[in-house]
């Protein structure tokens, strides 16, 4: 029997979720001040320059981070795993915190990056009944878009398909899908093309969330082969406490044998 490999410690995985959680608020936000300068006047520019750099940037920041803690960076995310299964609710909780500091500094960093005042609360109002449903509608896509690839054994293609997605709801959504709790917090200490007044922020964090249960159920009752083993891969395949190296040296075999528990026999299977 192979020895035991120890996944990520629990504070190796808060810091990769608060580290990709900063360079995903510093990408929205950043991105988003650049185009207010390049393209001054021209909203439908400005929208498409911060979406392209949104998408692209989540993909590298999935492949950065993903490998640690799973790449969620959004507390929807991380609920929905463990309403699945697929990490327990303490680890979910734990990631809460670091995911809505991280999208602050994020902020701030943009901000500062830009020449601007480190803080500047954002006056940009959004709540309105379209922006709500809007926000549901986004946020119940991604959660669908997650657990969908982790089902059809694909979880490795989350990148391409979070950034892609994330890209296109910019446009097909009213509010420019948010989708994330901790980047709606983020996103009011900058009062630049991508922030949100805090009046706005409780009707888009409340949407989020019934987005986030909206998809929870759709995922339940779409997939319900879904096992905890696969949801436990998202948002792209990581360590988790139950990995182990086989006796053929192959390194999460337990995570990936649905019905096993680490350090058990296969007995031929």
């Amino acid at each position: 029997m192979g020895a035991v490999t120890s996944a990520p410690v629990l504070s190796r995985r808060l810091a990769a979720e608060f580290l990709g959680s900063a360079f995903l608020a510093a990408i929205v936000i950043g991105s988003g001040i650049a185009a207010q300068r390049l393209s001054p006047g021209n909203t439908g520019l400005q929208l498409l320059e911060n979406s392209a750099a949104t998408a692209a940037g989540l993909f590298a920041i999935i492949l950065m981070f993903g490998p640690v803690s799973g790449a969620h960076f959004n507390p929807v995310v991380s609920f929905a795993d463990a309403a699945l299964g697929g990490m327990s609710w303490r680890d979910a909780a734990a990631y809460l915190p670091a995911q809505v500091a991280g999208c602050v500094t994020g902020a701030v960093a943009a901000n500062v990056m830009f020449g601007l005042a480190a803080v500047s609360i954002s006056t940009k109002h959004r709540a309105s009944g379209a922006h709500a449903l809007s926000e549901v509608i986004a946020t119940a896509g991604l959660v669908l878009v997650i657990f969908a690839l982790a089902r059809a054994g694909r979880a490795a293609s989350a990148p391409a398909a979070v950034g892609a997605y994330i890209g296109a709801a910019y446009w097909f959504t009213s509010s420019t899908s948010f989708a994330n709790p901790a980047i709606t917090v983020g996103r009011m200490f900058s009062n630049t093309f991508a922030g949100i007044a805090p009046s706005s922020a409780p009707v888009f964090i409340a949407a989020e969330i019934g987005g986030g249960i909206v998809g929870v159920l759709i995922v339940r009752f779409l997939y319900p082969a879904l096992t905890p083993a696969q949801a436990a891969g998202i948002v792209v395949p990581h360590e988790t406490a139950d990995d182990f190296t086989a006796p053929n040296g192959d390194s999460g075999w337990a995570a990936r044998t649905p019905g096993r528990a680490a350090g058990q026999p296969d007995n031929g299977r």
